[in-house]
């Protein structure tokens, strides 16, 4: 049953019937009040993952949590969508300056999902992205959403606490981060949409040019790197990928440096990252778990000013068609970051259907 029809039946057809046949009458008292509205909860977790961070990573990890229209007027239990947030912006950008609430709001009452709670938390390093994976540098992000974020969430809220109720969306290195914890936790999360993501693949740049190998290897400070916008990513990826936990300031191994103008690669290092970091070389490891995924997507705006991004999404999707893994992909126009939100943005238009279409909503479950 879909979601709209799902609402119009207990909305209307049931009191609709009882007038009909009497049971009871029509007037001010018989009509449902209206629902206390939708309410927006800061929180956050103190996290035992965290306690061990080479980088300083704070262990109060915050969070704020979309609760629909009705939550407090019933012990009703609702699906649960997982969102990181686009790591150059914050955890609560959707809410304090997309109006998220609002789009939330105005979805549920034109029948595009059914009521939801939504979770937006901080999963970001000091220095940038965590990617969402473990490390001895950065600590165990991956572990803290699966062992703490997903427990404290069906402890602290009436979730409904189940893979096919659970989804996993996240936009640009927050949708990498729904792809790689995605496929490599089938059994928690049973539905994934990654917006715009990057990470995914070979782009049409060297990857190891992009960076200032001599900004990085002589670097004092986290803040050095700060100073290149490619060098604060990549220090990013190498201490997700390439963590060294005796080499301070960065704690990373380098997988390239420069003589002179040459760029000499590690080979090894290299494809330590290429094999640890592109969802598309971890497809073969864990295609089996993207097939159990009830619904799988991926988006990317074809004018994002990095046409890497562009071209590796769409090896992505081929990719995937290779491994005969079912999922939805698509090429809009957009630079890939405006375009999301609002009443026409890719929140309201793709990714709540999307949900609506792929999460359990009541008491029946399966495939």
């Amino acid at each position: 049953m879909t979601g709209s029809h799902r609402r119009f039946t207990s909305i209307f057809v049931l009191p609709s019937l009882l007038v009909l046949l009497g049971t009871i009458p029509l007037t001010a008292a018989s009509i449902p009040a209206a629902s206390t509205p939708s309410r927006i909860v800061s929180s956050e977790i103190h996290s035992a993952q965290f306690s061990q961070s080479k980088i300083g990573t704070d262990p109060i990890r915050k969070m704020v949590v979309y609760l629909p229209p009705g939550y407090d007027d019933s012990a009703a239990r609702y699906p649960v969508i997982y969102f990181v947030a686009n790591t150059f912006r914050t955890y609560r950008e959707p809410f304090d300056h997309n109006d998220a609430q609002g789009v939330f709001d105005r979805a549920l009452a034109a029948g595009m999902i059914g009521k939801f709670i939504l979770v937006s938390v901080d999963m970001n390093t000091v220095l940038g992205s965590s990617w969402c994976v473990n490390s001895p540098v950065t600590v165990n992000w991956e572990d803290f959403m699966i062992q703490e974020l997903v427990p404290y969430m069906d402890a602290h809220f009436r979730t409904m606490p189940r893979r096919e109720s659970r989804g996993l969306a996240g936009e640009f290195m927050g949708g990498y981060c729904a792809l790689h914890v995605g496929m490599r936790h089938p059994e928690v999360f049973g539905s994934v949409y990654a917006l715009h993501p990057v990470g995914t693949g070979s782009g049409l740049k060297v990857m190891l040019s992009l960076p200032n190998w001599g900004l990085m290897a002589n670097a004092k400070s986290l803040d050095d790197v700060r100073k290149d916008g490619f060098s604060d990513i990549f220090t990013t990826i190498f201490q997700a990928h390439l963590p060294n936990p005796d080499k301070p300031p960065l704690f990373i191994d380098l997988a390239a440096h420069k003589e002179g103008d040459q760029l000499v690669i590690d080979t090894k290092l290299e494809a330590r990252v290429r094999d640890n970091f592109f969802i598309e070389s971890m497809i073969p490891q864990y295609a089996e778990n993207l097939k159990s995924l009830r619904g799988l997507k991926l988006d990317w705006g074809r004018s994002d000013p990095n046409q890497d991004h562009v071209y590796a999404n769409q090896a992505l999707t081929h990719k995937l068609n290779e491994f005969g893994i079912p999922h939805e992909a698509e090429e809009y126009n957009g630079d890939g970051t405006d375009r999301n939100w609002g009443d026409d943005g890719r929140m309201y238009n793709e990714v709540l259907p999307f949900f609506e279409k792929h999460l359990v909503f009541d008491g029946t479950a399966g495939k």
